[in-house]
């Protein structure tokens, strides 16, 4: 058994105190964070984390210390550059809106922090996945769509939009899309366009729509009203959780 699938067959590791990475998409400076397991020895599968639309916070900091707890190195990414940080949800959702516009843009951003990652020590640059929250989610959606070198990704409340003029190719990274089934900003058609894409791709993905469960669910400081249309679900976040665990056992 490789030491890596036998720490993570133990549960939670103890980690090392997570530390701020600077990094570059040509010259455009990048500052993300990386969390790494303190007990596990060798080369482990790593995990790129994708930020929201506010851009990278400590939601995605504790996320990657979670997931070095549970064996992986992991890299919060920065998709906006050093020092830009939107101050209210209209200026994120114009920055947001840049990306998404220009998705060979985020897929550049993206490449950059894998790249990054599979440079860490002890990462296996053969082992890497890719997940992301809502905006991120979306970006994650675009690691597997431009062919990136992963095994899988992992959309969190993630946009399920199929960019204008895209033309479905080949997809070799597995996927598994965790979405809220009363998500009001993900409309059906949406959903239906995505399934259809992932067929035409011939993707392996799984999709899970959680009960009750709207935009940000696994976001405490999203609040707890449903008639936003954003709110953290205790139920969703954590089966959500579950399931992506699930998935790197298979992936790795």
């Amino acid at each position: 058994m490789r030491r890596a699938a036998l720490a993570l067959s133990l549960g939670t590791l103890p980690l090392l105190a997570g530390q701020p990475l600077t990094y570059a998409d040509g010259t455009t400076k990048l500052t993300g964070y990386v969390a790494r397991p303190a007990a596990v020895k060798g080369k482990v599968p790593g995990v790129v984390v994708i930020h929201q639309w506010m851009g990278l916070t400590d939601h995605e900091r504790k996320v990657s210390d979670d997931l070095a707890k549970l064996g992986y190195v992991a890299l919060a990414a920065d998709i906006y550059g050093e020092g830009v940080h939107p101050k209210n949800t209209a200026e994120a959702g114009k920055l947001a809106g840049t990306y998404k516009g220009d998705r060979a843009l985020y897929r550049r951003r993206l490449a950059a922090a894998i790249e990054t990652l599979k440079a860490q020590q002890g990462v296996d640059g053969n082992r890497v996945a890719v997940i992301g929250f809502c905006f991120g989610g979306t970006g994650a959606l675009e690691a597997a769509r431009a062919g990136l070198p992963v095994k899988g990704v992992v959309s969190f409340h993630g946009g399920l939009d199929v960019p204008t003029g895209f033309a479905p190719g080949p997809i070799t990274a597995k996927v598994l899309v965790c979405h809220g089934a009363d998500d009001p900003f993900v409309p059906a058609k949406d959903v239906a366009s995505f399934q259809d894409e992932m067929r035409a791709s011939k993707a392996d993905y799984v999709f899970v729509a959680y009960a009750s469960a709207v935009h940000s669910f696994t976001q405490k400081e999203a609040g707890s009203d449903n008639s936003k249309g954003a709110a953290y679900n205790e139920a969703a976040h954590r089966r959500s959780w579950q399931h992506m665990k699930d998935f790197f056992r298979e992936i790795f």
